[in-house]
């Protein structure tokens, strides 16, 4: 993440370039309209030495760098301290802070805010009010018509001082609080396309293993057949050592067939679909809730899971975004219980949830208020492992957990339990049920032919 914050605070060169020639070209035609369009008496010369340096400043940053070429914050910062420095020159040319132009000593500022960190930022706007004080007790006249003269008075000059060091402060703060927002959001949001994206890789290896329980299910079958036929013909006259090596022969095809059979049998049914992946991609309801409990199970948390509800069970696509949104919820309930969790699952023709509830300390405040943005933790110091090693989270895992999950169509809440002998947090995901079942593979009962049941006499074991 430091590497992906560090990355995004860097502009490109090309950006302070192009700005820079647009605040020559206003300079320009600023000096050239007063003095030739207006007729006031300005120190043209020195004006335009003052804009020239930064011309061939952008010029020998063109053919130096490359266009795409990104500053860091020291060589940004630089630069704008530059830019200040030559708008202090041509307004000490031009009256100072009485030259109404004094007031675009704020846009320096205004890009730090938004693209470098705060101290160079705080660095650059203390540059500009400092450079502005100067500019309030040392300057040249300011230009007016060649029959007269004009000073404003020393309080007018206080006045936009003031303005100037309130405008600075103010615009800075603000434009570096969005800008930090905006930062945090989009490394946040890239935190949770990595994540995605594993979670895909990973259900696609799970397809690969189906396919290759289909591709050797044919060539060990014949291994079992060539073994038995061995064994049949050899085997009573067979060697010891011969008769050991059959053996261990048919006792490893066994075991590869038992591999693929827990292969082809992940849920429950086979893969009477028909397709060769259905049952990698269609899981019903409880064995959804199974497959979240199952591996807090293997690390001794108790946790109470249940599933009922109204009418036939739903079933739904496998989500690998949903399952580890709602593991990830999972693991935060088991951490923060003080004995237990429990997991329910409920359903009815309309609607599909999932309720998860520990008895721990519950949601803070803060979480409550600011669920679903990054960078909240849910986690403090002192929750963190005994011994003081665990460091604190960054806050994204309840980010990126409800980003996942609403992506499929939920809806999450969090709350805390209500009353005076109960406590813990609660999270509930729910679902419209056809939003839920979207995508899943229908799952067909047998039908049996004939329009009467068999007689009692006729019904023999299978």
């Amino acid at each position: 993440m430091s590497g992906l914050d560090g990355r995004a605070r860097q502009l490109r060169l090309d950006t302070f370039v192009r700005l820079r020639w647009l605040a020559i070209t206003g300079q320009s035609a600023a000096v050239v309209g007063a003095q030739f369009g207006l007729g006031l008496n300005l120190p043209f010369g020195w004006c335009f030495l003052v804009i020239a340096a930064s011309s061939w400043l952008n010029l020998a940053l063109r053919i130096r760098f490359p266009a795409s070429y990104r500053l860091n914050a020291d060589s940004a910062a630089l630069l704008l301290a530059f830019d200040i420095v030559q708008l202090a020159a041509l307004l000490f040319l031009t009256g100072g802070l009485q030259n109404p132009f004094s007031l675009l000593f704020l846009a320096p500022v205004l890009i730090s805010a938004t693209a470098l960190p705060p101290e160079r930022t705080l660095a650059l706007g203390l540059l500009a009010i400092g450079l502005a004080t100067l500019l309030a007790l040392v300057h040249r006249p300011l230009p007016w018509f060649a029959d007269g003269r004009i000073e404003l008075p020393f309080l007018y000059v206080s006045g936009v001082w003031t303005a100037i060091l309130l405008g600075t402060a103010f615009t800075g703060v603000y434009a570096w609080r969005v800008a930090e927002e905006a930062r945090l959001l989009a490394q946040a949001l890239a935190a949770t396309e990595l994540v995605l994206a594993r979670e895909q890789h990973l259900s696609q290896l799970d397809g690969l293993a189906a396919a290759a329980a289909h591709e050797l299910g044919t060539p060990l079958g014949t291994i079992m057949v060539v073994s038995k036929e061995l064994i049949r013909q050899i085997g009573p006259d067979a060697s010891p050592a011969v008769a050991e090596d059959l053996a261990l022969l048919r006792e490893q095809v066994d075991r590869c067939r038992s591999i693929l059979g827990k292969l082809t049998s992940l849920d429950g049914d086979g893969d009477g679909d028909g397709d060769g992946g259905g049952f990698l991609t269609t899981v019903t309801f409880s064995h959804l809730v199974e497959e979240l409990v199952a591996p807090q199970r293997a690390l001794g948390v108790v946790i109470d899971a249940s599933c009922r509800g109204e009418g036939p069970e739903p079933s739904c696509r496998r989500n690998p975004g949903v399952m580890f949104g709602l593991g990830n919820i999972l693991d935060n309930a088991a951490d923060f219980a003080e004995t237990r969790v429990s997991i329910e699952g409920h359903w009815n023709h309309e609607r599909v949830w999932i309720e998860i509830r520990d008895d721990g300390p519950g949601f803070s405040a803060e979480v409550l208020l600011r669920a679903g943005e990054p960078y909240v933790t849910t986690r403090s110091a002192e929750q963190s492992q005994p011994g003081g090693t665990a460091t604190v989270g960054l806050g994204l895992g309840l980010f990126i957990a409800k980003t996942l999950i609403e992506r499929s169509g939920a809806q999450i809440t969090l709350s805390n339990a209500l009353g005076q002998e109960q406590h813990g947090a609660i999270v509930r995901v729910s679902w419209a049920r056809h939003i839920f079942e979207r995508g899943a593979v229908p799952r067909h009962s047998p039908e049996i032919s004939g329009s009467t049941p068999l007689p009692s006499r006729d019904i023999v074991p299978i």
